[in-house]
């Protein structure tokens, strides 16, 4: 959605606020107390009535809106400034666009969406034939600044990266290749073998077949997959086996520093949720910005 299409279809408050209404509606309403489904609408109150218990639900409750007392319309543009550019936004550039005082209001708003856009993720699971490495993301690296080398000179994080491709035959040739679909990235807890497993087995079908390097931390990952290819690392296996994993680490850090300059490590994984989220529906175009609509009007708790 442009600028001027988000003019036209949201012009004020109250535009907002009944667009949203509909998207939790169509979401699906759950009353926190006795967790029944069905709801009358207040249209004075702008409030859900639980028809059994009575228990009444605002618009924003259980969103990630909730407990914010900032505007629906300035979550709205917020959302359309994050998906209208392929590359991403700061939050600083962010603040210039929207012109609220507060830095610390908007770094937090547009964190919270992208705790949303992981949540809607999470929802999914990958499948089919699923390349697996890891990457080393460099916490607090500035843009211009020279690296520190020599081991352990800077602290980083270590991330799962997952890639479901698809292996095509070109029927007159014989060649094959790799088409890919969907990404996950996962900042893991620790180096050990338990970590990695787990973020297979949170993110990874079953009925799933997993190519590999030979990593001693994977010799357990069979466990958790139907089957479990591992090949020696090298040049040929980057290129061809792992192609996928490798183009979207280097394209996340190529992002992280083009746009973010810094990113703290405990704030990496909402980074990633929001790489991965629009990597995921590159496709989507002018839809995006209703999916993520989407994503912030769910109830997850």
């Amino acid at each position: 959605m442009n600028i001027l299409k988000f003019i036209e279809n949201f012009p004020d408050e109250t535009s907002c606020r009944q667009h949203f209404k509909n998207k939790r509606e169509a979401e699906g309403i759950k009353c926190k107390k006795c967790e029944c489904t069905t709801h009358y609408w207040l249209k004075n109150k702008w409030q859900w009535q639980c028809k059994d218990c009575k228990f009444r639900t605002t618009l924003r409750s259980g969103t990630i809106m909730e407990n914010s007392n900032l505007p629906f319309l300035l979550w709205y543009k917020c959302i359309a400034f994050m998906t209208m550019s392929k590359k991403g936004i700061s939050a600083l550039e962010m603040q210039r666009q929207l012109g609220h005082k507060r830095y610390d209001t908007v770094w937090l708003m547009m964190h919270k969406i992208r705790s949303a856009m992981g949540l809607r993720d999470d929802l999914y699971k990958l499948e089919g034939m699923v390349e697996l490495d890891e990457g080393y993301f460099t916490k607090g690296i500035r843009k211009g600044s020279k690296p520190k080398r020599g081991r352990g000179s800077q602290v980083k994080s270590n991330v799962a990266v997952m890639a479901e491709s698809t292996e095509i035959e070109d029927v007159e040739t014989g060649e094959k290749s790799r088409q890919c679909r969907y990404f996950k990235m996962r900042v893991l807890e620790n180096h050990m073998a338990g970590s990695i497993e787990q973020a297979v087995e949170d993110n990874i079908e079953f009925e799933s077949i997993i190519l590999s390097d030979k990593s001693t931390s994977y010799v357990n990952l069979s466990d958790y997959v139907e089957v479990h290819i591992q090949q020696k690392s090298d040049k040929q296996t980057t290129v061809e086996l792992l192609k996928w994993v490798h183009v979207a680490i280097s394209n996340a850090k190529r992002w992280l520093l083009g746009i973010h300059h810094m990113v703290k490590g405990k704030y990496l994984q909402n980074y990633l949720n929001e790489f991965c989220y629009k990597l995921n529906r590159r496709y989507f175009g002018p839809k995006l910005f209703d999916r993520v609509i989407i994503a912030t009007a769910k109830s997850y708790w």
